[in-house]
């Protein structure tokens, strides 16, 4: 296992090639918008040896640089490599695969990268449940990028199915917000204002970070302009963004932002007003977003992040118990580890991160809300 090389070729290739990719974060849909915030994107073509009869499986990989300062940059590999599909279930094959990867991908890189980030997308899956680990020369880093621990609910059967895998008070929510007169609207890019309105009540309640308002705008006009390029025949299926707001009586209680590609659809962003929380919009809003994805012909809805584990102390214990309620498959990824290219630089940066980090996980623990829902 050792000796074994995994990796047979890595090739420059253009950025649509990664639209082939299984994860939005590896698309090269993803790689063009990040382009427009100051990223560089570039894409690659991986060759994985893994038969004994010399044939090679290419999956594509997508990697985005950023500058950290003047004279220093890192690399990022968000949910990435895709391995092939008969690669094995090991953590020493994979980590290998891994290094591989990390000394080829070096080669193609500026020589101020300070190290390679990577957020493998292979999960264990159950409750409790330990994660996938890396080990040398791989560092976890000191905060995740992406959230690692996540809930995927499978769309793949009937309404009713799935409707009887959720927890009985999450059927009975859903129910019972439109029945007290909660209204579930799709208005798109034009509810962008209020989203955004309802998304700064939220930052300052939950102490999280947001984005600008512009950012979100150009998520929905690249997406939209993405999808025109991309509807061709024999095309990978075109992504769709889709904002649903929740109302009641002219109050705009909570809205979500929703990516639908392919057999995935992923719930990218939530909000939701400090009022009226006894009439259950979250909920319905959910509901009616994985319903719009199963008839759009998604059959996987990823909640998009939960704290590791149900520990009732945890700052976010509210949103792992709304977002595991609904019936889906508890996964556990390796979270973010880093591959070394300039010790110095890179231990500047993560004695920078893990302060950033204790900061902010101090602002939660001290203003959590046990009952708060995204």
């Amino acid at each position: 296992m050792k000796d074994r090389q995994w990796l047979v070729e890595l090739l420059p290739a253009d950025l649509e090639a990664c639209n082939s990719a299984e994860g939005f974060l590896q698309s090269g849909y993803w790689g063009s918008f990040k382009a427009r915030f100051g990223w560089n994107a570039r894409s690659f073509e991986a060759v994985w040896k893994t038969g004994n009869d010399g044939a090679g499986t290419r999956r594509s990989l997508l990697v985005i640089r950023h500058r950290l300062g003047p004279f220093i940059s890192f690399a990022y590999v968000p949910w990435g490599p895709e391995l092939p599909p008969d690669f094995p279930v090991d953590d020493k094959a994979r980590n290998a695969a891994l290094e591989e990867l990390a000394a080829a991908l070096r080669l193609y890189l500026p020589g101020n990268t300070a190290f390679i980030r990577f957020d493998p997308p292979w999960y264990t899956e159950g409750a409790g449940t330990p994660p996938p680990r890396l080990g040398e020369p791989f560092i976890h880093a000191a905060a995740d990028v992406q959230a690692p621990d996540t809930v995927i609910v499978n769309l793949g059967d009937s309404r009713d199915a799935i409707l009887g895998r959720m927890k009985n008070k999450w059927r009975y929510n859903s129910k019972l917000a439109l029945k007290r007169g909660v209204v579930i609207r799709c208005p798109d890019e034009e509810g962008l204002d209020i989203f955004y309105s309802l998304l700064k009540e939220t930052a300052k309640r939950d102490h999280i970070l947001i984005h600008s308002l512009s950012y979100y705008k150009t998520l929905f006009s690249h997406t939209r302009e993405y999808s025109k390029k991309t509807s061709e025949p024999g095309a990978p299926a075109a992504p769709a963004l889709h904002l649903y707001t929740a109302e009641y009586e002219d109050e705009t209680l909570a809205a979500i932002i929703v990516l639908f590609r392919g057999r995935e659809a992923v719930y990218l962003y939530g909000a939701s007003s400090n009022s009226k929380r006894n009439l259950m919009s979250p909920y319905a809003l959910q509901l009616r977003a994985m319903m719009d994805a199963r008839d759009s012909g998604c059959l996987e809805y990823d909640l998009f992040g939960i704290p590791p584990s149900e520990d009732p102390h945890h700052p976010m214990a509210g949103l792992y118990r709304f977002k595991t309620g609904f019936g889906g498959r508890i996964i556990h990824r390796p979270g973010s580890w880093d591959f070394t290219c300039r010790p110095m630089a890179m231990e500047l940066f993560r004695f920078m991160e893990s302060l950033r980090k204790k900061i902010r996980d101090f602002k939660k623990r001290k203003k959590a809300e046990p009952d708060d829902v995204n």
